[in-house]
């Protein structure tokens, strides 16, 4: 990433990302010459290159003087970004929710990476009285920038608070009077190049209907439903001693502890004799050696020893994944996919449930399906409930 702002031929955008990318370079110049503003809603599922088409753009128009920002909702990638890339750029990577007070037309290109994860507002419980704005923050958005490019993956929300859509962005760019253009990515490039894949997910988790309903292990993709979680984590070490990345990530199912006084971790993912710590919490600090900091577990080596969250692990991926499939989610038959909020432990989240159990439910679906497209090569699961397991296992063809 760090190589791309610098102008080294890091990675080589293919097909359809060329073209997009080529397209938003192509209406920002033209807007020196104009002032009718531009809004782009790129759609695209898990690995169909999102971000990296977004840290091109962010390199080859920062190479050209203009003024380009990247914003998401997502604190880990924003801080692994900053840090990346040095103090030289780190202000070129920002928050959805510093424009509020930013001026029209200020830059001429915000990226708006992972945009389904935009707020309703931008004023958080610190934001001072005075400075405290009604306005819709993807409203702030367009506001503050000449072109906007919105990258979306509407089925990533996982929680009540992220309101980002292809609707709201349309709507947004109505009110605006902005031109509205869109893309739609579909080649896949992460999963090994497995479209069919994130279609099976989609299709068994019941977000979508596709044409993948049996997975076929044939393929070049390697997704395995595993006995126990120490096979799991065993696995998982293994991968990373060959020199890959790999992570073990889990549902939000178990209690989530502040370090101990020594700087230690909890074990609080506990399933049977077997444990581990999840990652620190945001705020936590003065850390014992060797755990990265929340916003760095994703890429910092000591993150193998602690379990993800959706919250640290969106965003990022890892040649392998090792997934923990809690009791939040569970298929019943005759009645499908069950949300049980009383094994969750995202307290956000839960809230959605005393609302509607449906919206719980797909909330957790979503989280799932987030972590299930984690892997470049592979991703390996571990399923607390049996007859979930046996549910996803119908649906797996062997060869």
């Amino acid at each position: 990433m760090a190589g791309v702002i610098d102008g080294e031929p890091s990675f080589t955008l293919l097909d359809e990302q060329r073209v997009t990318c080529n397209d938003i370079i192509a209406k920002v110049r033209a807007h020196q010459l104009g002032n009718q503003k531009t809004v782009f809603l790129i759609r695209g599922g898990p690995g169909t290159g999102k971000s990296l088409i977004a840290v091109n753009l962010m390199g080859e128009l920062a190479r050209q003087g203009l003024v380009v920002e990247h914003a998401t909702g997502s604190r880990a990638f924003t801080k692994t970004m900053q840090k990346t890339v040095g103090s030289r750029a780190k202000n070129l990577f920002r928050y959805f929710n510093n424009y509020a007070q930013a001026d029209e037309n200020l830059i001429d290109l915000i990226v708006a990476d992972e945009a389904h994860r935009i707020r309703l507002n931008s004023n958080t419980r610190f934001t001072p009285a005075a400075k405290r704005s009604e306005k819709p923050q993807i409203d702030e958005l367009i506001h503050a920038a000449k072109v906007t490019a919105f990258f979306i993956d509407d089925k990533q929300v996982v929680r009540p608070g992220e309101v980002g859509s292809t609707g709201l962005i349309r709507d947004a760019a109505r009110r605006a009077g902005a031109r509205l253009v869109e893309h739609e990515l579909e080649a896949q490039f992460r999963c090994n190049g497995s479209d069919a894949y994130v279609q099976w997910v989609d299709n068994t988790l019941g977000l979508e209907e596709t044409s993948q309903i049996l997975w076929n292990d044939a393929d070049a993709f390697d997704l395995n439903v595993l006995d126990s979680v120490e096979e799991l984590e065993a696995e998982m070490r293994t991968r990373v001693a060959s020199g890959e990345s790999s992570r073990l990530v889990a549902g939000y199912c178990w209690p989530w502890s502040k370090p101990k006084d020594d700087g230690t971790l909890v074990d609080d993912v506990q399933i049977g004799d077997w444990a581990m710590p999840w990652n620190a919490q945001p705020d936590a600090t003065r850390l014992a050696k060797g755990i990265p900091k929340a916003d760095f577990w994703a890429t910092d080596s000591g993150g193998v020893e602690q379990v993800g969250c959706v919250y640290t692990a969106q965003g990022f991926e890892f040649d392998h994944v090792g997934l923990i499939w809690g009791n939040d989610l569970v298929y019943r038959s005759r009645m499908g996919w069950v949300g049980q909020s009383t094994f969750s432990h995202d307290r956000v989240v839960k809230r959605s449930a005393t609302k509607s159990e449906s919206e719980f439910t797909r909330m957790v679906a979503h989280t799932y399906r987030v972590l299930l497209t984690r892997g470049m090569k592979s991703c390996s699961i571990y399923f607390q409930d049996r007859e979930t397991e046996n549910f996803v296992l119908s649906r797996i063809e062997l060869r």
